[in-house]
């Protein structure tokens, strides 16, 4: 059985990651090449990141889709 991903974390996780690195909204939308309004919506769970998204914050802050995706997993 294929558990479903549940992603409201997300952009709680993003927030804590962006303010661990000291990146500001648009820093971290620069380096991800979204414009920060955007990331900002994440961020309070108003959107939700595409697939590719998600793939470019696993690589900037090194850590795994997992620990971004899913809401068991903690970020480590």
């Amino acid at each position: 059985m294929v558990s479903s991903v549940n992603m409201k974390n997300f952009g709680q996780k993003l927030h804590y990651l962006r303010n661990q690195r000291d990146f500001t909204l648009r820093q971290l939308a620069e380096m991800l090449d979204v414009h920060y309004t955007h990331l900002n919506k994440i961020e309070h769970g108003v959107k939700r990141p595409s697939t590719d998204l998600v793939l470019r914050v696993a690589e900037v802050f090194g850590v795994s889709t997992d620990q971004l995706m899913k809401d068991d997993v903690e970020l480590i």
